[in-house]
């Protein structure tokens, strides 16, 4: 399982998100980077962590749909290996991203109309570049609950899967930033159990080294981490120990 670092970018800043409320995001204070401008953020985490992969929200792009492209441009250009949300809602969007050298595009239930859009995409482009994001408020699915014909959770990400897409990020806005740990690790359970094709990242809510170890336990793909990196609630000393072991567990 790969910690992944997030970017959460508003307003050409990265923010600090807390639960989903974003009319209340402030630019990040962190104990690794005195600057909030999105490179200089990203270089402290990979300087830090040893972090390539960055999961990147474009808050500009799915709230406004103004996509941030030369923050896009600086962080590929910088070797960064992304996962971007940037409030996909139709192929163009994707085909953009694509031709710039993303490499991963979040297709984020918030903000796309319904499956047939969806499908739309991926008759467009491949499922092979697609991460979708399974966007949830306190357990229930966001969006256009319509244009989802009303599923819950476990359904919809069945009708994601019969397009192709074998990504998925399962996240809960509510739980973002708190401190409380990962709510969504049980319908992650249930996701590997009736997906198990699926390679799955989820987080939200991190606090310390035990709720990593404890999700490493899922046999996920990856884990998204923000709050907890910046304020020193894990070190980089604690990740390098819990990556070193993971290795040493995998090659028995």
């Amino acid at each position: 399982m790969q910690i992944i670092p997030v970017l959460d970018l508003l307003d050409g800043q990265v923010v600090r998100g807390v639960a989903g409320r974003r009319e209340t995001y402030a630019p990040i204070e962190s104990r690794l980077s005195r600057s909030s401008a999105p490179l200089d953020v990203a270089r402290s985490l990979r300087d830090t962590f040893g972090s390539n992969r960055l999961y990147f929200a474009d808050l500009d792009g799915i709230l406004h749909e103004r996509p941030c492209w030369t923050v896009i441009d600086q962080l590929n250009a910088d070797g960064f290996e992304l996962l971007v949300d940037a409030g996909l809602r139709e192929p163009g969007l994707a085909r953009q991203l694509i031709e710039r050298g993303i490499s991963q595009v979040v297709a984020a239930l918030e903000t796309l109309p319904g499956i047939d859009e969806l499908q739309n995409i991926v008759s467009e482009i491949g499922p092979e570049p697609l991460v979708f994001s399974l966007d949830l408020m306190q357990g229930n699915a966001m969006g256009s609950r319509e244009g989802w014909h009303e599923l819950v959770p476990q359904q919809i990400v069945d009708r994601v899967c019969e397009t192709g897409i074998n990504s998925l990020i399962v996240l809960d806005l509510s739980g973002v930033g708190v401190s409380k740990g990962v709510s969504t690790l049980d319908l992650c359970r249930q996701l590997i159990v009736r997906h198990p094709e699926c390679r799955i990242i989820t987080g939200g809510g991190v606090r310390n080294m035990d709720d990593i170890r404890n999700a490493s336990t899922l046999g996920l793909d990856g884990l998204l981490v923000a709050s907890a990196l910046h304020d020193g609630s894990i070190s980089a000393v604690e990740i390098t120990k819990f990556t070193e072991s993971r290795g040493t567990h995998e090659n028995r």
